[in-house]
């Protein structure tokens, strides 16, 4: 069952009785200590990862955003421009396939896939046994590509130092309100594609609006790995997160 969307192979739409809003009810909390149980689990192995992370110095980002926003892309294009600089690795997840890790691996970076089939967001235990393929004494950033969610993985701590959230201009500026907690739980949201800009009528100025609404202490870099507009600054946040990390 997935914490954020409840969503269950037995879960029903239609009326009911007083009779059964009872045996509802029921349900609805032994649902929810489910959860908390799950969040919990899943908030010890997340702390032992940070544990780890810190050990060995990493600089770790949890990528989020819905399918298509160029994460991946993203990825590639940063990996090919920092790679003689900084040591990367990167845990790319999906349901199926492993295409994403296949175009991350041909970079030369070191890369693993995790498929979570019917799950719609990596856990930490997953991304605990995922970092078993790296050599993390060789690595200063661990990039984790979540699956393309903007609902789920807001929940999920992976013991990550940020999520960063991704945002393509062509899904419109209202996103950061529709799936506040997505954007409350990032520190960074990339507004990405902005070389699609004169084809669309994405509103710049509402959507970074909208997401200081949901999230104050956000910060917000536009991009475009396209043409390369904004990946400097981009490439600066990078080193002085590392560089406060270290």
């Amino acid at each position: 069952m997935c914490i954020d969307c409840g969503c269950g192979p037995t879960d029903h739409h239609h009326d009911h009785d007083h009779k059964h809003d009872h045996a509802h009810d029921h349900g609805k909390g032994k649902k929810i200590n489910i959860e908390e149980d799950l969040l919990a689990k899943n908030n010890r192995l997340a702390m032992n990862n940070r544990q780890l992370f810190q050990k060995k110095g990493l600089l770790v980002l949890n990528l989020v955003s819905s399918p298509g926003s160029g994460k991946t892309t993203l990825l590639e294009t940063t990996l090919k421009d920092l790679q003689g600089e900084l040591g990367f690795a990167v845990l790319e997840g999906d349901q199926q396939t492993s295409n994403d890790a296949d175009r991350i691996a041909a970079t030369g970076v070191p890369a693993h896939q995790i498929n979570t089939g019917a799950g719609c967001h990596l856990d930490a235990h997953m991304v605990g046994h995922g970092v078993e393929h790296f050599d993390l004494d060789k690595t200063d950033v661990l990039m984790i590509e979540n699956v393309g969610n903007l609902v789920c993985p807001a929940s999920f701590d992976l013991g990550e130092d940020c999520k960063v959230a991704v945002l393509s201009v062509t899904e419109g500026e209202d996103k950061p309100l529709k799936y506040p907690q997505m954007f409350r739980a990032s520190n960074l949201m990339l507004i990405n594609k902005l070389d699609l800009m004169p084809h669309l009528r994405f509103d710049l100025e509402k959507c970074c609006n909208y997401a200081k609404r949901v999230n104050p202490e956000i910060e917000i870099l536009e991009l475009s790995c396209y043409t390369g507009e904004g990946l400097e600054k981009w490439y600066d946040w990078l080193r002085s997160k590392l560089a406060a990390k270290k």
